[in-house]
């Protein structure tokens, strides 16, 4: 094997060693249920970065959500800093222990999530408009409950397997 194939699997191995997966967090506290979670009232704040960390976007949402059987619906209210308003309707259903599919309107096709400890994984498509132009990213979407009312989340957005954008957000449970 050349100097040149061996370096590369090593890099290969290196960066593979780096990534999070949810058997990283199984048995972490508080464990997350999102449906106990998002049903009710719930206020975030979040921001959006470019792929060099630059602030693009504020924005605050409001979300209610309901749970009904095997499914959450979660109604969120965003509101940007720019003054651009957006409403986002998820479905999401509880397929088996820890695992979950969704649909949203602005959505391609159905999410996939699961839940492990406090973190729970999304990963979907969504159409993004930018600078005019709309753009179909892959959205790795990591949630992490910090205590009853707390819940961090991050999302890398993806295309062609090439970092876009970045998404932070700060969720609080409203008192019912």
């Amino acid at each position: 094997m050349t100097l040149l194939k061996r370096a590369a699997l090593a890099l290969l191995a290196l960066l593979t060693g780096c990534s999070a997966t949810l058997n990283d967090y199984q048995g972490t506290q508080p464990p997350l249920d999102i449906f106990s979670y998002f049903n009710g009232q719930t206020e975030a704040w979040g921001m959006v970065q470019d792929r060099s960390g630059k602030q693009l976007r504020r924005f605050h949402v409001e979300i209610t959500g309901q749970v009904t059987g095997d499914t959450l619906t979660l109604n969120e209210h965003f509101v940007y800093d720019d003054g651009e308003k957006q409403q986002r309707v998820w479905h999401i259903r509880r397929t088996a222990n820890h695992q979950y599919t969704g649909t949203a309107n602005d959505i391609e096709g159905v999410a996939v999530g699961q839940a492990e400890g406090n973190a729970f994984n999304w990963h979907y498509k969504m159409n993004v408009t930018a600078k005019g132009k709309t753009w179909l990213l892959s959205f790795d979407d990591w949630m992490y409950l910090q205590d009853d009312r707390h819940l961090f989340n991050k999302t890398t957005m993806t295309k062609f397997g090439f970092t876009a954008a970045t998404v932070t957000l700060f969720f609080t449970k409203k008192a019912p």
